[in-house]
């Protein structure tokens, strides 16, 4: 055995050794699969593109167990909304008790523990486990999961909310949630991601969804846990045709968070939109990184990304619109603007276009820079502090995102943490 090797084994097989392998009875070709990449994988480094600009020693040092479900008081911190239908989340645990009893008949909810084998044989049919070591990890070690199906011709009134919580020391949370908007269905999702009393965990979460023929779907993202604690999350989505998706990612809080989101378009007539806020300080460091690939024609995708970085903190956007050679009439926009409030603050971004088709209209650009002296100047002028002038330029910047939110709590909830933490009034 090589050195190369040996180290390999050593860094897997350490961060491995406390963890409890899943008891959810995937398919033995997925399990398989997930244990031949963790035998022959270590962890991602800056050498891979993919992770060029993330770090994660600081990840494969953690010495983690299977994450337990605790005694978790769901107090109002944790809820974005009081009237949605609540599935609660702890250490990757459904949490049954506290989650809703009465879900609308156009909703129905399985518990993975639960599942028949028809149902599981929709987990791992949207990603890719080959050569993707957390997504491996979350298939290896995942405590439970929900399959959540919209039913076809239903609009749900009230949006579905899941509630995810890290509590204890040293805990790896890994969940899996299949979402299957049905056709011509329209639903609302809102996720938030929170943290009680953790340090040192990781929470690694896989999101597989399907949006089918004419159907709707939005996910509003909320990512508040605390700094000491992981993330790393990933949502695969395939759209069919005439369907409509629509994910907007708030990120406030986390030492180090990596968003994966890959979105197949794979479909006539489809609407794509992926919308993103990160703001950043300390020495938190945060990596966007999407992925729309148009399969078929006569598409439309935006793609709209802002972050405010202070401190020492780090970002990293890399998002890619790979347009197939079929996908003709094809219109797709990419968009990254940064503000750096310190002089130690970093972003690395890089949209990409990667086209095979001639007939479309296809866009990407990235902006990086400092509040406009100028304009602070303007303000002040007017009798307005340097503060207050300087966090109005902020929160100007960054509603542009905001502004996307589709749920009325999810927004009043972020601006309310953005207010006590900034002073700003959006």
């Amino acid at each position: 055995m090589s050195t190369t090797e040996m180290i390999r084994e050593s860094r897997m097989n350490s961060f491995t050794a406390s963890l409890t392998a899943s008891a959810i009875a995937v398919s033995e070709e997925l399990r398989m699969q997930a244990e031949k990449t963790l035998n022959s994988l270590d962890f991602p480094t800056t050498r891979n593109e993919a992770w060029k600009y993330t770090r994660l020693n600081r990840i494969s040092k953690l010495e983690l167990s299977t994450g337990h479900a605790g005694t978790l008081h769901l107090d109002s911190n944790f809820l974005i909304s009081q009237e949605a239908y609540t599935l609660v989340f702890e250490n990757g645990h459904f949490i049954a008790e506290l989650s809703s009893k009465d879900l609308s008949a156009a909703v129905s909810i399985t518990e993975l523990k639960n599942a028949d084998e028809k149902t599981l044989q929709l987990i791992g049919s949207q990603v890719i486990t080959e050569g993707e070591v957390f997504t491996s990890l979350n298939t290896a070690y995942m405590s439970n999961g929900l399959v959540i199906r919209i039913k076809a011709n239903a609009s749900l009134e009230k949006p579905i909310q899941l509630i995810h919580v890290l509590s204890g020391r040293q805990q790896m949370a890994a969940y899996r949630v299949f979402v299957v908007a049905e056709k011509f269905s329209k639903a609302s999702l809102l996720t938030g991601f929170f943290s009680a009393n953790a340090q040192n965990s990781l929470f690694n979460g896989v999101t597989e969804i399907l949006v089918e023929e004419g159907a709707h779907l939005t996910i509003d993202k909320l990512q508040l846990e605390s700094e000491g604690n992981y993330h790393i999350g990933t949502e695969q989505v395939r759209q069919e045709k005439d369907s409509s998706f629509t994910i907007n990612t708030i990120t406030l809080d986390g030492t180090l968070v990596r968003n994966n989101l890959n979105i197949a378009v794979d479909g006539l007539n489809c609407t794509t939109n992926l919308n993103g806020a990160y703001l950043l300080r300390n020495d938190q460091h945060v990596d966007n990184h999407t992925m729309v690939d148009h399969r078929k024609p006569h598409c439309n995708s935006n793609e709209l990304y802002k972050g405010v970085i202070d401190g020492t903190a780090t970002a990293v956007f890399n998002g890619k619109v790979f347009v197939r050679n079929d996908a003709q009439k094809i219109n797709a926009f990419q968009s990254n603007g940064n503000v750096l409030l310190s002089d130690s603050a970093t972003i690395n971004s890089k949209p990409e276009l990667e086209i095979y088709a001639d007939d479309v209209k296809c866009s990407h650009g990235s902006t990086t820079g400092q509040l406009d002296e100028t304009a602070i100047f303007y303000l002040r002028a007017r009798g307005i502090s340097e503060k207050s002038a300087r966090n109005l330029l902020v929160s100007a910047f960054i509603d542009d995102v905001l502004s996307k939110i589709s749920s009325e709590d999810m927004l009043s909830k972020v601006q309310t943490i953005l207010r006590e933490r900034y002073g700003w009034e959006l």
